[in-house]
């Protein structure tokens, strides 16, 4: 049984859908306005959403913006008798599941109904597959530098044991590379790795997160669920950005670092866990316990053993061989034959400070091999800012011939806005927010929306 939302100004359609889908045995509740639909989202447990295009002077394009920022995981079906292309397309990079016309047949809906939660299910079950299979990733500890030798040696050292490590360092310096490293040298490769960004998971929902919670817990747990602890099992628990938690789950973390037990949210028993845990930070912790915003107790629990990850620019010398990991690596991604580098581009590349790390070096790897003609990458391919420039005003850019597509265009505008605001702040979300007058929810859901954020 799946649990659907109805929205629709008309009450006649509203009654339709509502007796239609509860015969197929599913839960559902409607909603005659945005407004009302709004206050059901932010529930949450909803499977999938059912919205008319027009609702009075509101759209269900607002529902659709709010489903996908509140719980991306919802699926939405768009209903409409007044359909245009436009309409649709926007709909679909919105990420509406469908676009169903009005009169439809109700083995159509029906059918867009069942795909729809189909959908849902299997990015739900593939969730939980790559947690519990840890998706191995390829990238290693890469370079020679004396700094990076020595977290090499550090890696190899601590690996074996059980111990709780601390791994330091600037946003986009590679602490999960360190933290995976660390977990397929300590024998625990045929167990599962996951990794939780602290920093990206709301407030309310973190402690559920790490911990589970059992049915009827709180509002919308309608199934008991396993947490990222129990998921792990024996292999190792990677918690990035870990000075972002909430002070009442620092207290709930230092008793599983100590007892290793937890209980779920809303249980009675506590459950042993055996994983690992491997924690990151770009924030100065002992400084955040001076002001009073992170536990000294469980700070000195995960500080058992630092690993710091030294910055990009501490490290020159390691350029030439990220340049050829990353140029191997986007080419082989986007079907290209591997490009070189002009020795101009190549002199720019190499006297960048690079403030977002490795992070920022693999962005503009990426944007040169799928700007790049031929088969070599040269300076007007590099970002403005590399060559020395700003961007030109918006006023002076010229429409290609060919023309282009705007809305690619736009977002790959937005997504270098977000990193040099994520690499001018350090990392730190909430200065990258005000950076840009953007409120933290904003923020957040705009770097999900590009993948950007975690190490």
């Amino acid at each position: 049984m799946a649990s659907l939302l109805v929205v629709d100004d008309e009450p006649s359609m509203r009654e339709f859908l509502d007796i239609l889908l509860r015969k197929e045995g599913h839960e559902v509740s409607a909603a005659a306005d945005a407004g009302a639909a709004l206050a059901r989202i932010a529930q949450g447990d909803l499977d999938l959403v059912i919205t008319d295009l027009r609702l009075g002077r509101e759209s269900g394009i607002d529902v659709l913006k709010a489903v996908k920022e509140q719980s991306p995981a919802t699926e939405v079906v768009i209903v409409t008798a007044f359909a245009t292309t436009e309409n649709a397309i926007q709909a679909m990079k919105l990420g509406a599941y469908d676009y169903v016309l009005k009169p439809f047949k109700v083995e159509e809906l029906r059918l867009v109904v069942q795909k729809a939660l189909e959908h849902r299910a299997l990015v739900a079950e593939n969730r939980v597959l790559r947690l519990k299979a840890g998706v191995p990733r390829q990238e290693e500890l890469i370079g020679r530098s004396p700094a990076i030798e020595e977290v090499r040696q550090m890696v190899e050292k601590v690996a074996p044991a059980r111990t709780t490590v601390l791994v330091t360092g600037e946003s986009g310096t590679g602490k999960e590379v360190v933290a995976r490293a660390i977990h397929r040298r300590g024998g625990r490769q045929d167990q599962p790795f996951v990794a939780i960004n602290c920093g990206a998971i709301p407030e309310g929902l973190i402690e559920s997160e790490l911990f589970g919670h059992e049915k009827g817990s709180f509002t919308g747990a309608s199934e008991a669920r396993a947490g990222l602890f129990e998921v792990a099992g024996s292999g190792t628990l990677f918690l990035d950005e870990v000075g972002d938690l909430p002070p009442p789950v620092q207290v709930k973390l230092l008793r599983a670092l100590q007892e290793r037990r937890i209980r779920r949210v809303g249980g009675s028993r506590d459950l042993p866990v055996a994983a690992r845990i491997v924690a990151a930070t770009n924030r100065d912790l002992a400084v955040e316990v001076q002001a009073g915003r992170f536990r000294e107790d469980l700070y000195y629990r995960l500080n058992v053993i630092q690993l710091r990850m030294p910055a990009l620019r501490e490290r020159r010398e390691d350029l030439p061989a990220f340049l050829d990991h990353l140029l191997a690596r986007f080419a082989a991604e986007l079907g290209k034959p591997r490009p070189r580098v002009s020795p101009e581009a190549e002199r720019i590349l190499l006297a960048h400070d690079w403030p977002g790390n490795v992070r920022e070096l693999a962005n503009v790897v990426e944007r040169a091999v799928t700007l790049a003609s031929g088969e070599v990458i040269d300076v007007p391919v590099l970002p403005p800012n590399l060559r020395g420039r700003s961007a030109e005003p918006a006023g002076t850019l010229a429409l290609p011939e060919a023309g282009l597509d705007l809305q690619a265009h736009l977002d790959a505008i937005e997504r270098a806005i977000l990193e040099q605001a994520l690499a001018r702040t350090g990392g730190v979300k909430t200065e990258a927010a005000r950076l840009l007058s953007l409120t933290f929810r904003s923020l957040r859901y705009r770097l999900a929306k590009y993948g950007i954020g975690g190490d």
